[in-house]
């Protein structure tokens, strides 16, 4: 197990380093000069010239790239070129909004996925697994946008329970205004996701259900759900951990969405502003930390898996 989490982790590195280099050359190639951006419509070509010089602009693009590489083994993800703020100071900032929102959509999901895809298993050719099954193909195929205007309307507009936009000055000093404000947003990823997850839950529950084991305990006595529900579904959960890092990643990819179309101040609301005004460090330093976020979550998704799978915990990397 030890060998196989450094393994794991070593690979982790590297696609951080990778990643850091798709990031920062990708970015580069976008239209437009930073420094012109900043000293504006009237900045001189002297005054354009000499910003360039003090951001580092005029040096070879892989001078530029190393000492950002070492500014993050330093731990330091940049300055904004706009505000002065390190990025690290503003992403915890957002990240109070945007880590309470993708938990709260996973936990959807999940919900929506795990009792609703056994269940349309399990009566699976019946007229309520076929619509179960109807309805999660609908929902994982709805945009994000459209299935949050929807809800928008019954909630906000028709039912005024809960708010249409914003996040409260006070953050999470209200729990109660901060949750409600963030309700709508979680319901709107975590439908879509779950819809997606419930078609995966119910595949894997059928093809549980079908294996000789089971067969083997409904011979001896059990009914077919019984036998299923006992012995089956333990594979389907090691199934389900396996998923849930795409899961995860889909999360965050809905969320920098559903910031804009519910005006949270979250990282993804963040991270296309800051594309707008073409401030690529800080973009730049939120894209590495996402994407490690995304690759530390697999990496535990890995272990996970590896520690709840009895056959492979003696196998070796």
């Amino acid at each position: 197990m030890i060998r196989y989490a450094l393994t794991r982790l070593a690979l982790l590195v590297l696609g951080l380093v990778v990643a850091s280099v798709l990031i920062f050359f990708s970015l580069r190639v976008l239209p437009g000069d930073i420094a012109q951006v900043i000293a504006g419509s009237t900045g001189s070509p002297e005054q354009v010239d000499a910003l360039r010089e003090r951001l580092g602009l005029d040096q070879p693009l892989w001078a530029q790239y190393g000492y950002w590489l070492g500014s993050i083994v330093r731990g330091d993800l940049g300055t904004s070129l706009i505000t002065g703020t390190p990025v690290a100071a503003e992403l915890s900032q957002k990240a109070q909004v945007t880590v309470p929102l993708g938990i709260m959509a996973l936990l959807v999901a999940l919900i929506v996925s795990i009792p609703l895809g056994v269940a349309s298993a399990m009566r699976r050719g019946r007229p309520f697994g076929t619509g179960l099954s109807v309805g999660a193909q609908f929902f994982a195929a709805v945009p994000v946008v459209w299935a949050g205007m929807m809800l928008v309307v019954v909630f906000a507009v028709w039912l005024g329970w809960l708010p249409a936009q914003g996040f409260p000055r006070d953050g999470w000093s209200d729990p109660g205004a901060a949750f409600r404000s963030l309700l709508l947003p979680s319901v709107t990823i975590g439908v879509v996701e779950g819809a997606m997850l419930l078609r995966f839950v119910r595949s894997a529950t059928i093809q549980a259900s079908d294996q000789d084991y089971v067969r083997t305990a409904a011979a001896k006595g059990l009914t077919r759900n019984q036998a299923l529900v006992r012995h089956g579904l333990p594979n389907v959960g090691l199934s389900i951990v396996t998923v849930l890092g795409l899961q995860i990643a889909g999360i965050i990819v809905g969320a920098v969405v559903v910031e804009q179309l519910f005006s949270l101040p979250g990282i993804g609301r963040m991270l296309v502003e800051d594309v707008g005004r073409r401030d690529l460090p800080k973009v730049q330093g939120e894209l590495l930390a996402l994407t490690g976020f995304v690759l530390i979550i697999g990496f535990v998704v890995d272990l996970a898996h590896r520690a709840l799978d009895p056959r492979q915990r003696g196998d070796s990397a």
